[in-house]
């Protein structure tokens, strides 16, 4: 059974290859869809390494890379709000998410560290 951090990142990973694939065909824009893609997607990538983690220290590690992910990927989603590429709408459904994805994250390494004590 998918846990809450594998089931909110894979499916943010699937809106984001979508998001690329609408800023490629319908923005043209092709530099920062790409590198949404790899961060935004990079995010769920890293949680699931999770599971094979040698040990507490390299489970937190792989939960604290997804973390400097979501930050990339909201970086990338306000630079695209910013230069007005996507609008508010689209700005703000894609950064809730990605907020809830960071709270979830944050708390799991929060109880991990208080578990490890």
């Amino acid at each position: 059974m998918e846990n809450i951090v594998d089931f909110k990142t894979k499916a943010f990973a699937v809106r984001i290859v979508k998001f690329s694939q609408f800023l490629q065909e319908e923005k043209r824009e092709f530099i920062l869809s790409k590198q949404i893609l790899r961060s935004g997607t990079s995010i769920g990538a890293n949680t699931r390494e999770r599971k094979n983690a040698q040990s507490k220290a390299d489970f937190i590690n792989k939960l604290l890379i997804a973390l400097k992910e979501a930050d990339e990927t909201q970086y990338w989603l306000e630079l695209l709000y910013e230069s007005e590429i996507i609008d508010v709408e689209i700005f703000n459904s894609l950064n809730n998410d990605l907020k809830e994805i960071i709270a979830v994250i944050t708390s799991s390494v929060k109880t991990t560290k208080l578990n490890n004590n």
